[in-house]
């Protein structure tokens, strides 16, 4: 393969399909799978179905993979970690999702055909899960396997108006010194220093710090990506009224002061369960910085994110529209969502944000990935 031919990939737990729509056109995907039936059919929609694969990751054979793939990005449920001492096939559940996919990428691997670079993303508490021990075996599978590995925490805020912190482990088997720096710098928070301070004497020396510029100042704000007013459908004056009396005094203050001009004022809305003087209570939380707070799925009790927007001494609710929550999610105008708020947002809050993956395929993967190709053509 020439260096100037398009990256290969292989897309594990694809959903969607937003680190594919963030990795960008020049990038080939080789082979994708996810089990879920809505998001197998999501990603068809958008990117056709040849190279993708509806099933558990168990199931996937390691010659189901084709040729050899210079990076394989794995987004893996984060309902449980369990990343320590779980090799349960088939019938070990989610928790063992990591380890159906770690076994492919050992089997390739063996057969001389490994992906240079490996991403693993998911939610910040991969770091600290078990006190440490699932992030600890983690980077032992990818030290055994001969890969250098560092880890950076990387808010979707930098790009899009939404707060979506996410942790993204690369691995890499190709030396890359000039791409990685001697101290932690952007996108090493204190969970990911923490992290590589936790890690065993064997495994500090795999560790890197990979070198990230800063990204441009985010110039968009939640209220950008808002459909029309006339377009969506608003809550009723005492649905409005009844969202308002869950907000604290001080939430409640704060949006009073930021209408007091006038001028039109959007806010994030959340309900949440606090305790107050020992007893839980239902609250109502509000953003007023521009941002949207992190899309979550439908499931697991979670609700879906509202709106309050204040204009001219009226003050209007109404829920957030799957269209913008693929727009908080950096996704094209043109990207298919299913039908139905419930199996958009289905899709949509699993996913990656697609901005985040562009940043981190300029910045880093490519250059990786170019320097394992050379290596590779040197032997």
């Amino acid at each position: 393969m020439s260096r100037g031919a398009p990256f290969r990939f292989y897309e594990f737990f694809a959903g969607g399909g937003m680190a594919r729509a963030g990795l960008g056109d020049a990038w080939t995907c080789l082979f994708a799978n996810d089990f879920d039936p809505l998001k197998a059919a999501t990603y068809r929609a958008n990117w056709g179905g040849d190279h993708l694969r509806l099933g558990d990751v168990w199931a996937v054979e390691p010659s189901d993979l084709p040729g050899g793939g210079d990076l394989a990005w794995a987004s893996s449920p984060c309902q449980d970690f369990s990343l320590a001492g779980s090799r349960a096939g088939l019938g070990g559940g989610r928790s063992s999702a990591f380890w159906g996919f770690w076994r492919l990428i050992e089997a390739l691997d063996r057969a001389g055909r490994a992906p240079g670079v490996v991403v693993l993303e998911n939610v910040g508490g991969l770091l600290s899960s078990k006190g440490g021990a699932d992030f600890t075996a983690l980077c032992g599978a990818l030290a055994e396997r001969g890969y250098d590995f560092g880890a950076m925490e990387l808010d979707a805020a930098h790009f899009t108006p939404q707060s979506r912190p996410r942790v993204f482990i690369i691995a890499a088997k190709t030396p890359a010194p000039d791409l990685a720096g001697p101290e932690p710098g952007f996108g090493h928070g204190a969970a990911v220093r923490q992290a590589h301070d936790r890690l065993p004497q064997d495994l500090a020396p795999r560790w890197r710090w990979w070198r990230l510029g800063t990204p441009a100042t985010r110039n968009t704000r939640l209220a950008d990506l808002l459909e029309p007013d006339h377009a969506v459908a608003w809550r009723t004056p005492d649905q409005t009224r009844a969202l308002l009396a869950l907000l604290s005094p001080q939430h409640r203050t704060r949006l009073d002061e930021a209408a007091a001009g006038g001028a039109r004022v959007v806010a994030a809305a959340f309900r949440r369960i606090r305790v107050e003087d020992g007893v839980k209570v239902q609250r109502a939380e509000l953003r007023l910085d521009g941002l949207a707070g992190c899309l979550r799925t439908p499931g697991g009790g979670s609700s879906r994110q509202l709106l309050l927007v204040a204009e001219g001494g009226d003050i209007r609710s109404r829920l957030i529209s799957p269209r913008e929550g693929a727009r908080l999610m950096g996704l094209a105008e043109d990207y298919a969502l299913p039908p139905g708020a419930t199996a958009g947002f289905r899709v949509i809050g699993d996913g990656v944000a697609a901005p985040v993956v562009r940043f981190l395929a300029q910045q880093l993967l490519e250059p990786l990935c170019a320097r394992g190709r050379i290596a590779r053509a040197a032997e």
